[in-house]
């Protein structure tokens, strides 16, 4: 496995926050809990914190806190803040400050300071000035951002994009408004900026991912991907672990931890998902928000509607209510106690993983495009490493649409090529560079046309091909961009077939010494979970040839791979489904982690005929070794690659 990690991204490492502190309560981590400033005055009565100190120590362990000092116009007093500082350093907690600089909403939109007012610009300030003086450590919520159109705004835009005038408006605010006056007052202190989840969009909002994150003490990302389905953003599984990857790769070193909250999800399993999800990016400390949240004991929290509640699933509703210890009939376990049960379980595996691998899929700062789409290839089952700087050295780039913001990008394609690498694109990304000179490496062209497509065929050359449509599935019509290439020049290599036209599912042109692809993705990208297995399993077939290990399994499910020959398999199904494993080289060996018992490989597979046929004139495939694991709905599962 350590031949792939060409692939990763290795940025210069930067110097760390302030957050080198040893977990003492779980070993591969530390846990934090945000305290929210309606909580901090709350905990400032003796009475309140000694309480609820006692029900959140009986819900979960933790090592630190954050205590907020100012959010929505409200702040904390001086003798509030360092009553429950204090309070909390009595009972061994680290605690650090918070601050959220933001000025409340209406209708379920966020609000944000007006940069432009002299009244927002001082209140900003001065609570990025009452959070350094009591802390050495300060973390911002997610609201560092700018949404306001108001006439000052209009009137400082001038001929500017709002995304240009915000990012610079926003780089001086956080100069002059909050690290300037933050040092002044203290030195000493680390600011850390936690970014939200909806990264492709930042530079809208004058989020800065490119100079900000460099500025600022530190960074800290937000993984809370709530229900996939029914939220506003509509963010997928793969993500609480997809951006923590991203992140690291903005920030080597610098990147705090990852940051769940409870909010938006339809069942209990999904806030569980996400601390898992979070914690397989092996971050260094994973924060909770929020305090009231996790302790109210009003705050109930309920199985949900959940179809496979009575099947052996990673989250154990049953073991974890065990796991709360009452003072009485009333007393009952929250949020707390779930997240306590799911960090136990996770704990209990990550000692045993390496450093996160994956395909490099080259994502410039500020550019959009093709959006959050390497997260539901995540979901599919391809691990996807972003990073913002092109990863030269890497076996195989994934070039998304974003990727047409770097005004070089087709010279690093064919530096890539010619180096011997792979490329592999989107029709989001050739729609976009088709007419601006990527047709020196294949004259490949979107048409603006779609085909509905039925049917799935792999294989090439004159009458080959395999079905690749479930047997006993259905067949959906799923809406294809029509490509436009050259025969014998291109190859369809896995075709969609609509009567009688046809649509290029992966489309391969060979260049100097590598190949690029093309990857054709459905116009509703959530659409790739209707494909056909077979069409999935092909597609990493090809894309993940040099890959240690892949995965043939449906739609949602994951697979994290690490750079010392471990694996985590996830299901995000609501039934149990199979997953082959399948692991590079002859008589490899697959060892469950949680058992230690090792997993009988399946006997090789007889090729079809006309496989064969195509094998005859094609270059012999390297060996593999398959295994079969079974996998229960919302569930996960280690296990270790041997010789």
């Amino acid at each position: 496995m350590r031949a792939w990690l060409a692939i990763i991204f290795v940025g210069v490492l930067l110097a760390a926050p302030a957050m080198s502190e040893t977990p003492v309560k779980y070993k591969n981590f530390r846990t934090a809990i945000y305290v929210v400033v309606n909580s901090t005055k709350a905990l400032a009565d003796p009475k309140t914190f000694a309480s609820e100190f006692d029900r959140m120590q009986r819900q979960l362990k933790f090592d630190k806190v954050y205590v907020e000092v100012y959010r929505n116009h409200i702040f904390a007093t001086d003798a509030e803040i360092e009553a429950v500082k204090h309070a909390f350093e009595a009972k061994g907690i680290l605690v650090s400050g918070g601050m959220t600089l933001a000025a409340g909403g209406k209708n379920g939109q966020f609000g944000t300071f007006d940069y432009e007012l002299a009244a927002d610009r001082a209140e900003c300030q001065h609570a990025s000035e009452l959070a350094a003086k009591h802390f050495n450590e300060v973390i911002l919520d997610d609201f560092f951002f700018y949404n306001t159109k108001s006439d000052a705004d209009i009137a400082a835009k001038g001929d500017k994009s709002w995304t240009q005038y915000r990012i610079g408006k926003m780089r001086e605010v956080a100069k002059n408004l909050v690290l300037g006056p933050a040092h002044a007052v203290n030195p000493a202190v680390k600011v850390i900026i936690k970014y939200p989840n909806w990264y492709e969009h930042f530079q809208g909002s004058g989020f800065d991912l490119e100079q900000e994150s460099q500025s600022f003490d530190g960074i800290y990302t937000g993984t809370e991907t709530r229900d996939p389905y029914v939220t506003d953003q509509l963010l997928q599984q793969y993500e609480s672990y997809g951006i923590i990857r991203y992140f690291e790769n903005v920030r080597p070193g610098g990147n705090g931890g990852g940051w769940v909250d409870t909010y938006s999800i339809q069942y209990v399993d999904r806030y569980a998902e996400q601390l898992w999800d979070t914690l397989f990016a092996r971050p260094r400390e994973i924060t909770l928000f929020n305090w009231h949240d996790l302790v109210d004991p009003e705050n109930t929290v309920d199985a949900g509607a959940r179809a496979w509640a009575k099947r052996p699933t990673s989250f154990n509703w049953e073991t974890m209510q065990k796991g709360y210890r009452p003072t009485g009939k009333a007393d009952h376990f929250g949020w707390g106690r779930v997240a306590g049960y799911s960090l136990e379980e996770v704990d209990a595996a990550l000692g045993e993983l390496g450093k996160p691998i994956g395909i490099a899929s080259y994502k410039p700062y500020h550019s959009d495009g093709d959006d959050f789409l390497q997260h539901y290839l995540g979901n599919i089952g391809i691990p996807v490493e972003m990073t913002p700087v092109f990863p030269q050295g890497a076996k195989l780039v994934l070039l998304t649409e974003e990727a047409k913001y770097d005004p070089d990008i087709v010279k690093k394609i064919d530096a890539q090529l010619k180096s011997g690498g792979n490329v592999v694109i989107t029709p989001g990304f050739l729609r976009a560079m088709q007419d601006k000179g990527f047709k020196a490496i294949a004259e490949w062209e979107t048409t603006g046309r779609v085909l509905a497509i039925h049917d799935f065929v792999n294989g090439y050359g004159a009458g080959n091909g395999t079905l690749l449509n479930d047997a006993k599935g259905p067949k959906p019509a799923l809406l294809f961009p029509e490509v436009r290439f050259y025969t014998n020049d291109s190859w369809g290599i896995i075709r969609g077939v609509s009567g009688a036209k046809a649509a290029p599912i992966l489309l391969m042109n060979a260049y100097s010494k590598g190949t690029i692809y093309l990857l054709n993705i459905p116009e509703n990208v959530s659409d790739l979970y209707a494909l056909p297995q077979g069409v999935i399993s092909q597609i990493k077939h090809y894309l993940m040839a040099d890959f240690p290990v892949r995965i043939d399994a449906p739609a949602l499910v994951s697979l994290f791979a690490y750079d010392n020959n471990t694996i985590v398999v996830q299901s995000f199904r609501d039934g149990p489904s199979t997953a082959n494993v399948i692991v590079a080289g002859a008589n490899a060996k697959l060892r469950d982690l949680k058992t230690g018992q090792l997993i009988t490989a399946k006997p090789p597979a007889k090729a079809p005929a006309v496989e064969m046929r195509r094998r005859r004139w094609q270059q012999a495939e390297p060996p593999t070794t398959v295994f079969a694991i079974p996998l229960e709905a919302h569930s996960w599962r280690t296990y270790k690659i041997e010789p």
